[in-house]
């Protein structure tokens, strides 16, 4: 299928943080052909006309938790580890693969309606949550945490399921779709695993050419039991471990450290910002501006529902600014060009994923948010807007790998009635009844 975007007003998301006025972008394929200012040559098979809304990538959210959209609400008012251990563990317990693909389901069409073209998703049950993925067409980065609570001495990879579950999720799924599922390595958290594990995993990522994705130093009781237990930060403990020696992601990062960033600098390990949850849960404030003075590449999550009650990925990028403003107190310290640029271009390089700008060759991930809106009226600037007033609902357009699968409220590759009803009928009694 081509596709040719007429009277387009886009941003471009290059170094020059370039607003294209009046122009066209053409799509052939899964990749952008051609932007400019002159209509291409050639017919296209669908025309879109841009007028009276403005064009941007599509957002990477790179760190969700997508099936726990179902706890949206559940066990607020408690602090991480009180409601991990009394709410979310004890739900997680009852998961099946009819649930997950229905919580999955939900949460995909959430993210679709609000821009999201491409993730990176942290969970369980992964071919299932990898299936509804695919059918729904955005990409994403999956992986499964390894967690292990036996003595070091005891671990064998075949006495912890997750070392199995990366084993089956790599052979089945890595690479689907032409590249739309990529398989990630991961280590859930310093605190839910041990040395044994990190070297393992390490090395099967290595081994197999795969990105890493872990949580690390989100709280501060996490991190300082870290330093008293082996006199290192998570950072700089895993990174003896190898865990850090190919592309990888750190989800969180609240507590870390100039130490921490200078091996993030040189690993080429990307922060993953989740201001909302770490808010929510208490947990502190990362200090962003500090990490992208010191080098580090700084992407955007939402966390899971459970922690953010929506995966609104303009909600933490509009966040993230007036809160680092705030806490700075300097109204330049996260501007809106800076923002955007941690929802898309940051998002993709984290990820490892040829998109997040709008250019001939990338992958068209492209999305349209509606000008007309009352909350976008006037709009004197449009990365301000889109930062600080718009908000998902005004999406009006979602393009994944040149094919539109969210247009006008309508989507094109998700059943929402039948998910609803999967939901309500059998996911949530499942879960908490």
């Amino acid at each position: 299928m081509t596709t040719l975007f007429t009277n387009v007003t886009a941003l471009l998301m290059d170094e020059a943080f370039t607003t294209l006025r009046y122009g066209y972008v053409a799509v052939d394929g899964a990749k952008i052909s051609y932007v400019g200012p002159n209509r291409p040559q050639g017919d296209f098979g669908r025309t879109i006309d841009c007028t009276g809304k403005v064009m941007m990538p599509g957002f990477v959210n790179c760190h969700t938790h997508i099936p726990m959209t179902l706890m949206r609400g559940y066990g607020g008012g408690c602090d991480l580890q009180t409601w991990l251990n009394d709410f979310i563990f004890p739900a997680e317990a009852k998961w099946d693969d009819r649930s997950i693909a229905a919580a999955t389901g939900l949460g995909l069409a959430e993210m679709i309606a609000c821009g999201v073209t491409c993730i990176a998703d942290m969970y369980m049950r992964m071919g299932v949550v990898a299936q509804q993925v695919l059918d729904a067409g955005i990409s994403a980065n999956l992986c499964n945490g390894a967690v292990y609570f036996g003595a070091p001495e005891d671990f064998s990879p075949d006495k912890c399921g997750d070392c199995e579950n990366h084993v089956r999720l790599y052979e089945d799924w890595h690479g689907a779709g032409d590249g739309q599922i990529l398989v990630d390595a991961s280590i859930h958290a310093e605190y839910t695993s041990c040395p044994p594990v990190w070297e393992w995993v390490a090395g099967f990522a290595r081994d197999h050419g795969l990105g890493m994705h872990v949580h690390i130093s989100e709280t501060k009781k996490e991190h300082e039991e870290c330093l008293r237990k082996y006199g290192l930060t998570p950072i700089q403990l895993l990174d003896r471990y190898g865990v850090w020696d190919g592309r990888a992601i750190a989800a969180h990062c609240v507590y870390t450290t100039p130490e921490d960033w200078a091996i993030m600098k040189q690993k080429g390990v990307s922060c993953v910002h989740n201001p909302y949850s770490n808010l929510k849960l208490g947990s502190g404030v990362a200090p962003i501006p500090a990490m992208l003075k010191a080098g580090v590449n700084v992407a955007l999550g939402t966390d899971g529902v459970s922690s953010h009650n929506s995966i609104d990925l303009f909600a933490d990028m509009k966040l993230a600014a007036v809160l680092h403003n705030g806490v700075e107190r300097d109204p330049l310290a996260m501007t809106a060009r800076k923002a955007l640029e941690m929802a898309t271009v940051h998002g993709a390089k984290a990820l490892g994923r040829n998109t997040g700008r709008i250019e001939a060759g990338r992958v068209a991930d492209l999305i349209l948010v509606d000008l007309d809106a009352p909350n976008l009226i006037p709009c004197h600037d449009e990365a301000e807007g889109l930062v600080f007033s718009a908000h998902g609902s005004n999406v009006w357009m979602n393009m994944a790998r040149g094919n539109v699968i969210y247009q006008n409220g309508t989507f094109l590759t998700l059943d929402l009635e039948k998910i609803r009803a999967e939901v309500r009928q059998y996911a949530l009694p499942l879960l908490f009844k």
